[in-house]
C-alpha cells in the first residue's frame, strides 16, 4: 500500500486525535449547512465561523470559511446557474466541516480535497467577482513568509544545451494526461521525467536558497507519489520550471515569487500530510530551509499501516473518554493530558532559544551550528503547538526558526561553499524579539488564556525574511 496515495473523494491525511477544537466553528458549520439545506440564510453562521478560526490561527481554514461566505449569497439565490454554485457550495460546506472535525492543522492546509473545493468555490465567484482566483499556495502558505529564491549566473551556451534538453522531455509529459492509460506512453512519460530529473539535478547548486534545489526537491516529492505526470498542479509546475528557465538564460537572476511558492507548497503537499520517511531527508531538509516541518513516519508494509492507523484510533477513544479533562484557551478547546506535554517541551525550546540568541550577540562566537540547534529548537515548538491546534504560536515558531535557519546558512565559513551562498542574516534583535514575543504567548497559553495573535512580531519577521537574499 502507498501511504501517499489519497483516495480522490475522501479526506487524505489521519485525524489529529490529541489536537485541539474551534467548537464555536464546528457548531457554526454545522448551523450553516442545516439552514443551506432549509433554504435559509448561512452567511451568518460562516461569518461566525470564519471569525473563530481567525481566532484560533486557523489561517488556512479561515481563509476556506471566507470563500464560503462570499458564495453563500450567490448559491442560496435563484438566478440562472445558481444549481451549479448550489452544488459546489454544499460539497465544499460538508467535506469542510468534516475535516474541521479532525483537528488536523496541515490537512486542512493542503488537503488536495479541500483545494478542489476552494478552486470550485473561486470558479463561481469569478463569474461576479473578477480577480476571485485560487491556487493551491493560498491555503497551503496562508500567511508563512517564503524566502527569496536565486537562479545564480550560469554560462548561456550550457543554459540553452540544458533548456532543449528540458523542452524535450517536458512534451511527453504534458501529453500523458490524455494517455496514461497505455503501458507504452508511460515508459515514454518515465523516460522523460528521468531526462528532466537530470536537467534540474544540472542546474541545482550549492546556495540553499537555489530555485533549482527547490525544484529538485519538488519534482523528486512528486516521483515518489506517484502523480508526477497525473496530477494538473506536477503538470503546471514542470511547464513553469520551462519558462523560469527560459527567464534563467535571460539573465534574470530571481525566481518569480509566485512560483517560489507553488513550488514549495507542491513539495510541501503529500509530506504534511503522510509524514516522511528516511529516504526522503533530503527533501525535508530542503522544506526546513524554507520554514516548514513534516512528522517522521516509517510505514513501508500493509501491516506497519494498519497498526499506525489502530494505534489513532485507540488514541482517538482515550480522546473521548477524557473529554471532561479539557482546557480552553480563548476558542480553542484542548485535551488536558496534551496541553501538560506541550507546556513542558515548548518550556525547554524557549529556553534554548532565549540561550542562542544571547550567544548571538557576540559577533566573534558566531556558530552556524548554534544557529541551526536554534532553528531547530523553534521548528520543535512549531510543530508541537501546530499539532495543539496553536495556531498563531505554530506560524510565529516556524518563521523564527526559519530565520535561524536563514542564519545558520549565512554563517556558513567554508570558502568553497561560502562563494556561492547568498543569504543575509537576520538581526540578532529581530531573533531576540520575536522570541520574546513567542514566550509572552507561551505565558498567555500556561495561565490558560487565549494566545494573543503575532501579527506584529510575524511581520517583523517575514520582512527580515523575504526581503533578504542575493
Amino acid at each position: 500500500m502507498n501511504l501517499r496515495s489519497s483516495v480522490p473523494d475522501s479526506l487524505e491525511a489521519l485525524p489529529n486525535a490529541r489536537g485541539g477544537a474551534v467548537r464555536t466553528a464546528e457548531l457554526a458549520l454545522a448551523e450553516a449547512l442545516l439552514a443551506f439545506e432549509q433554504q435559509e440564510e448561512s452567511a451568518v453562521a460562516l461569518l461566525r465561523a470564519s471569525n473563530a478560526l481567525r481566532s484560533a490561527g486557523w489561517l488556512s481554514a479561515q481563509r476556506f470559511a471566507d470563500a464560503l461566505v462570499r458564495l453563500s449569497p450567490l448559491a442560496a439565490g435563484n438566478a440562472a446557474g445558481t444549481g451549479d454554485a448550489r452544488a459546489a457550495f454544499r460539497a465544499a460546506l460538508r467535506d469542510f466541516r468534516a475535516a474541521l472535525e479532525r483537528h488536523n492543522l496541515r490537512e486542512l492546509a493542503c488537503s488536495p480535497l479541500l483545494f478542489s473545493h476552494y478552486r470550485a468555490v473561486c470558479i463561481h465567484l469569478s463569474e461576479h467577482t473578477p480577480g476571485s482566483s485560487a491556487a493551491f499556495e493560498d491555503l497551503a502558505l496562508a500567511a508563512r513568509p517564503v524566502p527569496i529564491a536565486s537562479m545564480p549566473v550560469r554560462s548561456a551556451d550550457q543554459l540553452a544545451l540544458l533548456r532543449a534538453r528540458y523542452e524535450r522531455a517536458l512534451l511527453p509529459v504534458l501529453r500523458s494526461q490524455h494517455d496514461n492509460g497505455r503501458t507504452a506512453v508511460r515508459a515514454i512519460t518515465d523516460a522523460a521525467l528521468d531526462d528532466i530529473d537530470a536537467v534540474l539535478a544540472e542546474l541545482a547548486g550549492p546556495d540553499p536558497y537555489d530555485f533549482w534545489r527547490l525544484a529538485q526537491a519538488c519534482a523528486k516529492a512528486l516521483r515518489v507519489s506517484g502523480r508526477a505526470a497525473l496530477d494538473a498542479d506536477g503538470r503546471r509546475f514542470y511547464a513553469r520550471c520551462n519558462l523560469a528557465l527560459g527567464d534563467h538564460a535571460r539573465g534574470i537572476e530571481r525566481a518569480p515569487r509566485s512560483l517560489v511558492r507553488a513550488t514549495l507548497a507542491l513539495l510541501w503537499r503529500d509530506y504534511a500530510l503522510f509524514g516522511a520517511a528516511a529516504e526522503d531527508a533530503g527533501q525535508v531538509e530542503v522544506l526546513r530551509d524554507y520554514g516548514l516541518t513534516v512528522d517522521w513516519h516509517v510505514a513501508a508494509t500493509q501491516a506497519s499501516e494498519m497498526l499506525w492507523e489502530a494505534g489513532v484510533a485507540q488514541a482517538q477513544a482515550v480522546s473521548a473518554d477524557l473529554t471532561s479533562q479539557t482546557r480552553d484557551l480563548g476558542v480553542l478547546t484542548v485535551n488536558a493530558h496534551a496541553y501538560e506535554d506541550f507546556l513542558q517541551t515548548a518550556d525547554a525550546s524557549i529556553v534554548a532559544l532565549t540561550d542562542h540568541a544571547r550567544a548571538a550577540e557576540q559577533p566573534e562566537k558566531a556558530d552556524p551550528g548554534e544557529a541551526l540547534q536554534a532553528s531547530d529548537a523553534a521548528y520543535r515548538l512549531g510543530a508541537a503547538a501546530c499539532a495543539l491546534g496553536l495556531g498563531h504560536a505554530a506560524l510565529l515558531a516556524d518563521a523564527l526558526g526559519l530565520a535561524w535557519r536563514r542564519r545558520a546558512h549565512a554563517g556558513v565559513s567554508a570558502p568553497a561553499v561560502r562563494a556561492h551562498v547568498m543569504v543575509e542574516a537576520p538581526a540578532v534583535s529581530t531573533l531576540e524579539q520575536s522570541a520574546e514575543a513567542l514566550r509572552a504567548t507561551l505565558h498567555k497559553v500556561a495561565a490558560g488564556v487565549a494566545p494573543p495573535v503575532s501579527g506584529d512580531a510575524l511581520a517583523v519577521l517575514t520582512r527580515s525574511i523575504e526581503q533578504g537574499g542575493p
